[in-house]
């Protein structure tokens, strides 16, 4: 099995690169369709974010723009769900940093100058130069800009990627079957059971953590964890029975959730 992170500033060919692994490898590709789909399947409201229509494109950069804090929890589940399944190719969205210690998974980082982004851009979208160059500093400050807020790391730090590649010296097709060969290798490849496992644990666990953004409960002195698919434990402070009750409510009305315990200590004066 492979699992591969695809990181890319516009322009570098990163989404070419992309499509071309996934059906080199015979696996699903997850970009920015594919991740809202699954998103849509977690069955998360986000009543505050009811005026959005969640099925049309541009989902994720809306509520980014809106609820960063609801974004970031939201991307968390939507990686850890697709990640579960051991393989597949996922495009950004911090998937490189979401997955660092997933050992299963092989990050890849897709550069080219900023000269050879105009050009591919002017190319592809028939812009002018001025029009790309525009293009590329909105994207870079935009994509730079979530990266640091929401993982306090530079994106361009090397030391999150098993790989970079430079498409102007290397091009796309070089560039696929490299990331093929290295993908289909006995050390990236083989996945244990209980790697998936883990990753299926840390799904649900930000699934159930988005729950409770979505009902407006305060993570900040709460733990949540997942001993086995099904179960759930949480851990932590609260300040009032109703908040207790509020988190337990929510939590238990996901279908998903069989055995649910709560640890939760109710401090009267505050914290």
């Amino acid at each position: 099995m492979s699992l591969i992170t695809i990181s890319q500033n516009l322009g570098s060919g990163g989404m070419a690169i992309a499509r071309q692994v996934a059906e080199g490898l015979n696996i699903d590709l997850y970009g920015d369709n594919r991740l809202q789909a699954e998103a849509l399947k977690l069955d998360i409201r986000y009543d505050d974010l009811g005026s959005l229509d969640k099925k049309a494109p541009g989902l994720f950069d809306r509520i980014l723009g809106k609820k960063p804090d609801v974004y970031l929890d939201l991307m968390e589940a939507v990686v850890y769900q697709a990640a579960r399944h051991g393989q597949g190719v996922i495009i950004g969205h911090g998937s490189q940093i979401l997955l660092r210690d997933f050992g299963c998974a092989l990050h890849v980082r897709i550069h080219a100058s900023r000269a050879r982004r105009i050009h591919n851009l002017m190319n592809a979208q028939n812009l002018s130069r001025e029009g790309a160059e525009k293009l590329i500093r909105k994207s870079d400050r935009e994509r730079n800009g979530f990266f640091s807020f929401a993982f306090q790391r530079d994106l361009n730090d090397p030391s999150l990627y098993d790989l970079i590649i430079n498409t102007e010296k290397i091009g796309n097709d070089a560039a696929s079957k490299f990331i093929i060969d290295l993908a289909a290798s006995d050390e990236i490849s083989s996945c244990s059971l209980t790697a998936l496992e883990a990753m299926e644990k840390m799904s649900q666990t930000k699934k159930v953590e988005a729950v409770l953004l979505e009902n407006d409960i305060n993570l900040t002195m709460l733990h949540v964890e997942t001993p086995e698919k099904g179960a759930i434990r949480i851990h932590g402070l609260t300040t009032t029975q109703y908040e207790k009750d509020r988190i337990s409510k929510a939590v238990q009305a996901m279908p998903e959730i069989t055995d649910f315990q709560s640890n939760i200590t109710i401090v009267s004066g505050g914290f």
